[in-house]
């Protein structure tokens, strides 16, 4: 059965026939991208100096009322491409001397992904792929993927039913958001890092010139912190290190930026705290967390939020 007909690829359920009319991430059966660019913004083992291959895939299933990208999250940018051309976009950023390509907001175009994927790694495709997502899963599509992704790179927003169903209308995101991570974890195991003489040898034979020092495979879980949240920021840092321990990498992120949709939010108008983030990497190390990243400095502003300009897109 063709699952877009009454699509449930991920835990909204919406059920709806995308040939037809739109579901909860905003998209219809057709594949949309608002940019396909380097970036270099990402943990260092992803970006590093060359830069990651980002494509920033239009609409979303989380559609928090925060969203540092807005404008393609609701569905309001984009540009429709086949699979022949986001299979040749990919190939096209490894030209470029992209590290890795990085599919962000994949999970409602998932089965256009995989076909755009076999086409590249069968046209040459070989940088590792990273799977950048909000972690609210559907299980049966992540298994799909097995064997095509080396790096998830999920997003683990809250424990709190009360926060997540305020600010991303997601009552059960941690419950769903466990079993997401767990099933990343299961498919690509502990972190590993190419070494120097292996992407000596892989650059030869692939005529590449990656950069040292990048993750080969293996699951970074990201940590947004929020003003006023931070007792639930250290609930997530302490379910993802007793869980896991050194099986995976956390970043803790202070990045947020407050935009127009939320100015009168009593919480999130507001800038992080220097001192709330200090008290959120303190209780991790605290706990024993050696596996991490964190961001330091006022990194929260526009800088972090890209112009959806149709850059790189065929």
């Amino acid at each position: 059965m063709d699952i877009l007909k009454k699509c449930n690829l991920c835990k909204r359920n919406c059920l709806v026939n995308r040939y037809k009319q739109v579901g909860y991430c905003k998209q219809t059966d057709k594949i949309r991208v608002a940019k396909a660019v380097l970036t270099y913004f990402e943990e260092p083992c992803i970006s590093n100096s060359k830069g990651s291959g980002t494509i920033f895939f239009s609409g979303c299933n989380m559609r928090c009322i925060f969203c540092q990208n807005h404008d393609i999250a609701s569905g309001l940018k984009g540009k429709v491409l086949s699979i022949e051309n986001l299979a040749n976009i990919m190939l096209k950023l490894q030209d470029k001397g992209a590290n890795n390509i990085n599919l962000v907001t994949p999970t409602h175009f998932t089965y256009g992904i995989i076909k755009a994927l076999e086409i590249a790694k069968n046209k040459g495709l070989v940088i590792p792929i990273v799977y950048n997502t909000s972690s609210y899963e559907n299980i049966d599509t992540l298994k799909d993927l097995s064997g095509l992704i080396d790096i998830y790179l999920p997003d683990f927003k809250y424990v709190s039913s009360a926060l997540s169903s305020e600010y991303s209308n997601a009552k059960d995101y941690f419950e769903v958001a466990k079993l997401a991570v767990a099933e990343m974890v299961r498919q690509v195991g502990s972190p590993v890092f190419f070494e120097d003489k292996e992407i000596n040898q892989f650059n030869a034979k692939n005529n590449l010139n990656l950069d040292y020092n990048l993750m080969k495979s293996g699951v970074i879980v990201r940590h947004l912190c929020m003003p006023g949240t931070t007792k639930d920021s250290k609930a997530v840092i302490k379910y993802l290190y007793e869980t896991y321990k050194d099986d995976i990498f956390i970043s803790i992120m202070n990045q947020y930026t407050p935009l127009p949709e939320v100015n009168n939010h009593p919480k999130l108008s507001r800038k992080l705290t220097k001192k709330e983030y200090n008290s959120v990497i303190n209780y991790a190390l605290d706990l024993g967390l050696t596996n991490g990243f964190i961001q330091e400095g006022d990194v929260a502003s526009e800088s972090f939020i890209p112009d959806f300009n149709f850059q790189g897109l065929l």
